[in-house]
């Protein structure tokens, strides 16, 4: 196809689409290939890929750990953001494709590489956030994306290619739909979840409990955020990586972070995805309990209108845009109160904050109780809803007239 490809960088996960485009970019480019498995909290998925990798075709494989970048540089933005998309969906496998394509580039830069390649499909977001992110961070490269190149239309015939070449995949004909895991989330999607009617089993679950057979009873957890930033659980200090790591085990246990959604693809089309978030699902929760105390109102107001915006963004792979960028700013400078400790009740699924406090607090007991105080007067209230009625009251008026 192209003669003057000698060099490729894959985006290697071990999966299914990665585990044959190896031979496939072999086979048609006539290319030594490199594969970059990025450790974004995969956990067990990555011990086997060197051998895989190697045995199926690489000339050599890089295995990076970006596991503390990725939670920092990534979730933590969309964290003090409280970016959701849809109102839903907590963007787990949004923003690990940028900080993934971003350890791509680096290799392709050290390996003298003529282009990069990924396994997203021709339908899905994924190409878009690899291929934006490749874009703003090495405009020269070339891209290679097989699934908007090559023959095979399904994951059956991925399988079948896969069996004709002797090549081990994690996905079956009797269990066919793709997982995604990192350390915020595990996506799946396809297969037999491409009904939106079809009740998933529950054995497909693997971060979070039934909430039918969690405990009995409810489970409290204090967490202290610093400037936005989660930096303790019950008094205790963890790295960034431990506190999701932690706290997926504390929610997932109460059966907590789990969502099914029909969403709206950037290029035009819905699908089902089915998410497990433990602990992105309590540290949305907390975060915003914790602002709504310690944000005056119009900030955190106008913020809330920014959210969603900023959450198309990420879902839309423009990580690397002035706009996100710019919307950062003005997020980091509201975060400089949001500092405190949420407790948060946790039972069966269930996930709310039931106790609050910051040295930062508006919120003042003297004035917001019914007694008269030097700061409030119950009688100032009649002039301040005179002034903010009247255009209601004029309007009437004239109706009578």
């Amino acid at each position: 196809m192209q003669t003057k490809i000698k060099k490729v960088v894959l985006a290697y996960s071990g999966g299914l689409d990665t585990s044959i485009i190896i031979p496939w970019l072999k086979e048609n480019y006539g290319c030594e290939v490199i594969a970059c498995a990025v450790d974004v909290g995969q956990g067990d998925e990555l011990a086997p890929l060197r051998k895989k990798a190697i045995k199926t075709g690489a000339s050599k494989i890089y295995i990076i750990d970006a596991k503390n970048e990725f939670v920092t540089d990534f979730i933590f933005p969309v964290l003090k953001a409280g970016a959701v998309y849809e109102g839903r969906y907590l963007l787990g496998t949004s923003f690990a494709r940028p900080v993934i394509a971003k350890k791509l580039v680096d290799i392709a830069r050290k390996e003298k590489a003529d282009a990069v390649c990924h396994g997203a499909t021709g339908k899905g977001n994924d190409q878009v956030r690899f291929e934006l992110t490749f874009k703003a961070l090495m405009p020269e490269v070339k891209i290679i994306a097989p699934w908007r190149e090559w023959d095979i239309k399904s994951r059956e015939d991925a399988m079948d290619y896969a069996a004709a070449r002797g090549i081990p995949v994690p996905v079956t004909k009797k269990k066919p739909y793709s997982m995604d895991r990192n350390l915020w989330h595990i996506s799946y999607e396809g297969g037999i979840l491409e009904d939106p009617w079809f009740t998933l089993p529950e054995d497909m679950y693997l971060l979070t409990k039934s909430p039918e057979k969690a405990p009995n009873k409810p489970e409290f957890v204090e967490i202290e955020f610093l400037k936005g930033e989660p930096v303790k659980i019950n008094g205790k200090k963890h790295l960034p990586v431990e506190i999701i790591q932690k706290l997926n085990v504390i929610a997932g246990r109460n059966g907590v972070g789990r969502i099914d959604i029909v969403e709206n693809r950037l290029v035009g089309m819905k699908s089902r995805g089915v998410y497990e978030t433990p602990a992105g699902t309590v540290l949305m929760a907390a975060h915003k309990d914790l602002e709504l105390l310690t944000m005056e109102r119009d900030a955190y107001h106008y913020k809330e209108t920014i959210a969603p915006k900023y959450a198309e963004l990420v879902y839309n792979g423009q990580w690397y845009t002035d706009i996100r960028q710019a919307l950062d700013e003005f997020v980091n400078f509201t975060q400089r109160t949001v500092t405190g400790t949420v407790r948060m009740k946790l039972y069966k699924g269930s996930c709310m904050a039931v106790g609050r406090k910051s040295p930062f607090s508006l919120y003042d007991v003297n004035i917001a109780n019914f007694k008269k105080d030097s700061h409030y007067d119950h009688k100032d209230a009649e002039g301040f809803i005179n002034l903010f009625g009247l255009p209601i009251k004029i309007k009437a008026m004239l109706r009578k007239k």
